[in-house]
């Protein structure tokens, strides 16, 4: 289970970034994730539980904001969104689409103390 290891860089970056801007706790925390990073968020809430006890983020709240995933046709130039990879445009039915979001797998913001 990746969000496992997901889970243990969110806890590197925090610790690293407390040091820099002096924070003790971190009491929120909001992940931004697209369909297509590959995670599974009940998963990754429950490792996020394991993760962070003993950690300045035990007992944090996780917030998870779904971003949509959204493409380029090539052959329409139209945007469209999509689920997976292998989706067909919606406009004309091309799979030559390029992804322009939801790959995305980060940390949007934080509540600290």
């Amino acid at each position: 289970m990746h969000e496992m290891s997901i889970c243990e860089g969110i806890v590197q970056v925090l610790e690293e970034q407390a040091v820099s801007q002096q924070y003790q706790r971190v009491k929120t925390i909001w992940l931004e994730i697209g369909p297509l990073a590959m995670v599974e968020t009940d998963a990754l809430r429950f490792c996020f539980d394991a993760v962070t006890r003993s950690t300045l983020a035990e007992g944090a709240r996780l917030e998870i904001i779904e971003l949509p995933g959204l493409a380029r046709c090539l052959q329409c130039a139209k945007s469209v969104t999509i689920t997976t990879r292998y989706d067909a445009c919606s406009e004309c039915g091309s799979l030559q689409l390029q992804v322009t979001q939801g790959e995305e797998l980060r940390i949007k913001e934080l509540e600290v103390e």
